[in-house]
């Protein structure tokens, strides 16, 4: 393969012609749009040919031999020139790098993308596997789970609500401060009904790829019709769901907003999806998404009570070695304000502390140090 400062002098294609008859060359390469002409004493010459002349014909009517010539055809572009091999080269490598970058992109806000998966649900999902949670893992939230109970009967036989033309709520919005049990919740229903449970948040669906969002919605609903009965969860909507008009809210947001309500509105009668969302901060939402047929039931979940906080400390006591001078009521009385995730962690800490202090069992001491810790940071 010859680059073009490699190529030497142009001569005309008749006088490149003359020199094979005479057998004048040691050397015929037919690059691309060229002759390319070496000589026995390496001296180099290239001839122009046209795009659809076909070379070997005009030898053969010249009266050439062709099997007497040192002659590399033209196979299939064999003979770009370096010049153009390294331009090819480059403009792969760039490209390689674009795709690579859109790749990194994508991954920032989900698991798997590459250009490939553009618009694809890269969300926390469990596809085709049911949580084995359950309401008994949910300890406290008695009101929360009665409200939410009858979602089970419907995954569980949607037909018998079809043949009675009742109409189930398409969405369910979940409101409560962090760490009261929002996403175990919705997690329980899904383990109560054994349907799959589709895991998303709302920071997931933004890229800074405009429109990849709204794809990914598309992409989300159409996966969970095609194994209905089934959940979809969005834990933090309020990140794509704030109230349209507000300063700080990205076109980016309201296209993949449009794109939620579009994919609610467009359930068919028998499509068995429901969606379930959780937020911290309703006061942001936009109106429309608590239309009927969209999140029209609204359930609140609040800080446990003294009762509750027993419960829920008993459930995360389980696998733990108490010793016996630990009591739970206690706890559950001191422990006013405190969310189900923070009394979780208090009885973590309190594990950590026995081990660092060398004991063998959790002692009452450790568990008020742990609630000390939590609630106001660690000893200074």
């Amino acid at each position: 393969m010859y680059s073009v400062w490699q190529m030497g002098t142009e001569i005309s294609m008749g006088e490149a012609v003359k020199m094979i008859q005479d057998k004048k060359v040691a050397k015929v390469v037919e690059q691309g749009n060229m002759i390319l002409i070496e000589q026995s004493d390496k001296t180099r010459l290239y001839a122009q040919v046209g795009a659809k002349t076909d070379f070997p014909k005009l030898l053969q009517d010249a009266g050439v031999n062709i099997a007497e010539v040192n002659y590399r055809p033209n196979n299939s572009n064999l003979g770009l020139s370096l010049l153009d091999f390294a331009g090819l080269l480059l403009t792969g490598v760039l490209a390689y790098g674009v795709w690579s970058f859109v790749r990194a992109i994508q991954r920032q806000n989900a698991t798997g993308g590459g250009l490939s998966s553009f618009g694809k649900s890269g969300a926390a999902v469990i596809i085709g596997k049911r949580p084995d949670v359950t309401f008994n893992d949910v300890a406290g939230a008695v009101e929360a789970k009665g409200e939410i109970k009858e979602l089970v009967d419907f995954l569980k036989n949607p037909k018998q609500f079809f043949e009675m033309g009742a109409r189930i709520p398409r969405g369910v919005l979940l409101i409560g401060e962090p760490g009261t049990g929002k996403t175990l919740l919705a997690r329980a229903v899904a383990g109560e009904a054994k349907v799959p449970f589709f895991h998303t948040s709302g920071p997931e669906f933004e890229e800074m790829l405009v429109g990849a969002g709204a794809a990914r919605v598309r992409d989300l609903f159409k996966r969970a019709k095609s194994i209905s009965p089934s959940i979809v969860f969005i834990d933090e909507i309020d990140a794509v769901a704030r109230r349209r008009g507000m300063d700080y809210k990205s076109s980016h947001s309201e296209q993949t907003l449009n794109q939620i309500l579009v994919e609610m509105d467009g359930f068919e009668k028998r499509d068995a999806v429901i969606v379930i969302a959780a937020t911290n901060r309703p006061d942001v939402l936009d109106p429309a998404i608590l239309r009927p047929g969209r999140f029209d039931r609204t359930v609140r979940l609040s800080l446990p009570d003294v009762t509750e906080r027993l419960d829920i400390l008993r459930v995360h006591a389980k696998n733990k070695k108490m010793g016996p001078d630990v009591d739970m009521q206690k706890i559950a009385q001191f422990t006013v304000g405190f969310s189900g995730a923070d009394l979780e962690n208090v009885l973590n800490e309190s594990a950590i502390l026995a081990v660092r202090n060398k004991r063998k069992e959790i002692m009452q001491e450790d568990i008020h140090e742990a609630t000390l810790k939590v609630s106001m940071g660690p000893r200074r």
